[in-house]
């Protein structure tokens, strides 16, 4: 996998956008795209085209994905479930480099798993240190999602799916504290897209990774910057 680090600009919303999965609406129309495209050899020859769009108000941060995707399948339809096995997009994103990282998972069906974590080091197949967000806070997140939450059987045939959502930054601040002024901050952050239980199973990421497919590998964050 290629070594260039990429760099992610988050413009500052116009208008609140709409969480209707309008990928091309006005309030999306300024913001910059990225596209998680370094797949790892582990999986399948499949290859879904997926891209992110990021922005943020005083009091939110907004994320959209869309997939051009196939072979979806999707299960988990509870908080906290295993949702990286489905047909599933992830925004793990470090405010501060003290604090932790935040492993934003959600499936087609708009389900999420979401832990501050805090030391990624394996242990089995567990992570050595992490707290679960509790539903109290995951609550505050808005969500849109244009497929049914539970898929099955697998859609075989070309589908285009998004997710989009919105995360309040208070959610944040009582993990890291006050994060004050937005504009000019820098934080790291990876995207991906997975799914490990299906005919075509896949693990992609924006910022490239090395060595082992493993997402949880924040040293392979890369910049994304508030305007």
């Amino acid at each position: 996998m290629a070594d260039t680090e990429p760099t992610y600009a988050i413009r500052k919303a116009v208008e609140t956008p709409g969480l209707d999965g309008a990928w091309d609406s006005p309030a999306w129309a300024h913001a910059d795209m990225l596209e998680i495209a370094h797949f790892f050899p582990q999986g399948s020859d499949h290859r879904p085209v997926t891209r992110a769009k990021l922005l943020y108000d005083t009091e939110r941060i907004y994320v959209m994905f869309r997939v051009e995707d196939r072979y979806v399948r999707c299960l988990a339809d509870r908080y906290q479930g295993a949702v990286y096995q489905d047909a599933c997009v992830e925004f793990f994103v470090r405010p501060r480099a003290d604090k932790g990282y935040f492993n934003f998972e959600m499936n087609c069906g708009g389900t999420l798993l979401l832990r501050n974590v805090t030391d990624p080091t394996r242990i089995g197949k567990e992570l050595a240190e992490y707290r679960n967000v509790p539903w109290e806070q995951a609550s505050q997140i808005r969500v849109f999602h244009s497929m049914p939450k539970v898929v099955e059987p697998e859609i075989e045939e070309a589908v285009v799916w998004t997710v989009e959502y919105s995360v309040p930054f208070s959610l944040f601040e009582a993990y890291v504290g006050p994060l004050g002024e937005l504009s000019g901050q820098e934080w790291r952050a990876n995207f991906y897209k997975c799914a490990e239980n299906n005919s075509h199973p896949h693990f992609a990421t924006w910022a490239p990774i090395r060595g082992a497919c493993n997402f949880h590998q924040p040293q392979f964050f890369a910049p994304i910057r508030f305007e």
